[in-house]
């Protein structure tokens, strides 16, 4: 009997299947992006403590080791974390608010500068601009007292989530030998193991990116800090700061503060000493892409610039600014993830085909 011939070719029939396999991982992605944002004033903590977790793993599995118990390791870790965040955090806003009105009235005189050089039509003067912010802001005075609340609401809600994120993580660092347990109690039969190794790839990941981007920042935040200095350049320990937080989020946010600085420099000192301020920032961000990514994040999960910033654009578009510090780390995770399963299908093909070759 004439076996029936198919109605479409193989290659049209493969690449049926893949697109139906696209849209069902593209329609659970977008399920899944509408309940974190639903969900968002839970999963937020949730993923700032998975963050944590990473940053201060080897801090508590290097206590334990020195036979401290689970949860006095963490309890010291989370202690420690409060008292290194606070500093940190005292240190960046008093260097930001000591220096704001400097580095403001200088990015004010380098529009100026701007202006005046590249001849802007319809606009005379900068200040122009600030009593045309000052009108804008009067014709919304009657809502003062609703902003006031909505501004204590929001400080509520973060100081919560600052809170519960901090315990969070504490369980998260003292149960962290259970997990291998969960994954096996949770995943179908005979996936334990897979899914295990799917979540210590990831958090692996997530774990490479917190620690390097830390410690990566630090150095540029200290190497600009010092050009700054030596430059002579107003504000320096508040641009220093700038480029430390700024660091969380890759190159936008050295873009930003790198522009900062610039600006301030030619403002204060002139155009000299904002190119010698642009040949530090350029100088650092190539120390920082050839030297100190390649080794201190040679083990993490390595993505493209066009993907991270993808990954961005997508964070600040479901979350705006919390959106855009988590996306990376999330990526990182999801890579780590696809990494596994490629892993496991390929050592999966080569075990189906040892047997019949022999």
């Amino acid at each position: 009997m004439p076996t029936r011939k198919p109605l479409l070719p193989h290659v049209a029939r493969r690449t049926a299947a893949w697109c139906g396999v696209l849209l069902l991982v593209a329609g659970v992605a977008a399920v899944a992006v509408w309940l974190v944002v639903a969900l968002k004033t839970a999963v937020t903590p949730v993923l700032l403590a998975l963050l944590g977790t990473a940053l201060l793993g080897p801090v508590h599995r290097w206590l334990t080791a020195h036979k401290v118990n689970r949860s006095v390791a963490a309890g010291l870790t989370c202690a420690a974390l409060v008292a290194v965040g606070g500093g940190a955090g005292y240190i960046v806003v008093t260097a930001l608010v000591d220096t704001g009105d400097q580095i403001v009235a200088s990015l004010k005189d380098a529009a100026q500068w701007v202006i005046d050089h590249f001849d802007i039509e319809g606009v005379a003067d900068v200040d122009d601009l600030a009593e045309n912010a000052q009108d804008l802001v009067g014709r919304f005075g009657a809502s003062a007292a609703g902003g006031l609340l909505t501004g204590i609401s929001v400080i509520g809600s973060l100081v919560t989530t600052a809170v519960l994120a901090l315990l969070l993580t504490f369980f998260f660092l003292r149960d962290s030998d259970r997990a291998g347990h969960l994954a096996h109690t949770i995943a179908p039969r005979g996936t334990g193991d897979l899914v295990e190794a799917m979540g210590r790839r990831a958090f692996e990941a997530v774990e490479g990116f917190m620690r390097g981007t830390t410690f990566i920042a630090l150095i540029d935040a200290l190497c600009i800090t010092v050009g700054l200095l030596i430059l002579r350049v107003p504000g320096a320990v508040g641009l220093g700061a700038l480029v430390f937080v700024g660091a969380y989020i890759p190159y936008l946010g050295a873009f930003i503060s790198g522009a900062v600085a610039v600006l301030v420099a030619l403002a204060d000192r002139g155009l000299v000493i904002a190119l010698w301020t642009l040949g530090v920032v350029l100088a650092v961000q190539v120390l920082e892409g050839h030297v100190l990514q390649p080794v201190i994040q040679s083990r993490t999960v390595q993505m493209h610039p066009a993907m991270v910033m993808i990954a961005l654009t997508a964070g600040a578009s479901v979350a705006g600014l919390l959106g855009m510090l988590l996306a990376v780390p999330l990526c990182a995770a999801a890579f780590g993830v696809i990494g596994e399963l490629r892993k496991d299908y390929e050592a999966g093909g080569t075990a189906r085909v040892v047997p019949g070759g022999s």
